[in-house]
């Protein structure tokens, strides 16, 4: 076993990465779990090619000059009357959100590929047969998100954003942990919730259509993938000692402390503002004070679809919140409001609506099944 796991169900067993030898012992074969086998097989119901246009067309045009990809409200720096004024007054207002757009464009495509190598290296950690299937799997489908982020990128903006320090830090931290619990908290559970939260604020604030179905097709798969972590959740963190159950709760607000600074602070966008005649400078300290409003901040937190909403009720649904760490993010949402949601997660509606899409193309010459979201 990789030191530092904590396995409480042997179907996230777990060896060292060098440890090959392992995957061999006999017994292991005949040893296969069947907790994942629904996802596995649904994998057909949501395929989708991002090098075919029947899929998607990265072909369809939109003029990245004049018409801005989201509403004013979307970007938060337009809350700050000196940027409003300036941009408007330099006619460079749309533009300026579409260089917006890219930076959470880059970050996701960062992100996707953050998941494709921590997939990749599940498979050479994880004994379980099942298990293994199904981190391969979600490679290859991770593998098509990194190509189909890249394609939108380049045919509206031509190239990405590098990736943010914190964003990147974390990633790092993430794919290199000899810990599974570290992977699937910061990866399946943390940044796929990050995912499902900026595919279904993009799916339902972005403008053009090219984007609205890149968001939708990705989300077919991304419901299935925030699943794995919740299964791991469901079967490890009710048979923790208390002082593991403190370790994993604090690695989860670690990992969303991070994702909320790079999403949210404004010194990593210093270059946007410069680009545009803006004072980095005083763009930031202007910010810093629309951030610290309270009531303001709240009043975003409340939407559906808010990215840190979404992570907030993804760690509170799989038990790693508790009273040790709720105040800590009561600071942004009502913790009693979110409980009074339910399990059901933003997002499962667009991939439900989706996969529909996806089974009249890839089944148009046979009935579909119903749709199941992230079957367990």
């Amino acid at each position: 076993m990789a030191d530092g796991n904590i396995t409480k169900d042997v179907m996230y067993d777990a060896v060292a990465p060098d440890d090959f030898e392992s995957m061999l012992e006999l017994d292991r074969y005949n040893a296969r779990s069947t907790a994942f086998d629904k996802i596995i097989s649904a994998t057909h119901d949501h395929f989708w090619d991002p090098l075919d246009p029947k899929y998607i067309d990265f072909s369809e045009p939109w003029d990245m000059e004049n018409e801005a990809l989201l509403p004013d409200d979307q970007i938060m720096s337009l809350g700050v009357p000196y940027v409003l004024e300036h941009l408007e007054k330099t006619g460079q207002k749309a533009r300026f959100i579409n260089e917006m757009a890219l930076w959470n464009f880059s970050s996701i495509l960062h992100g996707e590929q953050g998941a494709l190598n921590l997939s990749a290296s599940l498979c050479h950690v994880l004994k379980d047969q099942g298990a293994q299937e199904y981190a391969a799997n979600q490679t290859r489908e991770e593998a098509r998100h990194v190509t189909a982020f890249a394609k939108y990128i380049k045919a509206r903006w031509g190239r990405p954003r590098p990736c943010g320090d914190v964003l990147k830090t974390l990633l790092v931290e993430i794919i290199e942990a000899p810990e599974v619990y570290k992977k699937i908290i910061g990866m399946q559970m943390l940044v796929e919730g990050l995912a499902m939260g900026a595919f279904a604020a993009g799916f339902q604030y972005n403008r053009d259509p090219l984007a609205k179905k890149l968001f939708q097709l990705v989300m077919t798969d991304e419901a299935f993938h925030h699943k794995f972590g919740k299964i791991w959740a469901d079967r490890t963190i009710p048979k923790m000692t208390q002082a593991e159950r403190d370790m994993v709760e604090d690695w989860a607000a670690h990992c969303f402390q991070s994702l909320l600074f790079n999403m949210g602070s404004p010194n990593q966008q210093a270059g946007v503002y410069a680009d545009f005649g803006l004072d980095p400078d005083r763009v930031r300290a202007e910010l810093v004070i629309l951030i610290q409003n309270d009531e303001r901040r709240r009043e975003r937190l409340k939407s559906q679809t808010n990215i840190f909403r979404v992570l907030i009720k993804t760690l509170f649904n799989s038990g790693l919140i508790t009273e040790r760490t709720r105040a800590f993010y009561a600071t942004y949402v009502d913790m009693d409001e979110l409980k009074a949601e339910g399990d059901k997660m933003v997002g499962d509606d667009i991939a439900e609506e989706g996969i529909k899409y996806l089974q009249a193309i890839n089944f148009k010459d046979r009935s579909a099944a119903p749709v199941t979201i992230a079957a367990e």
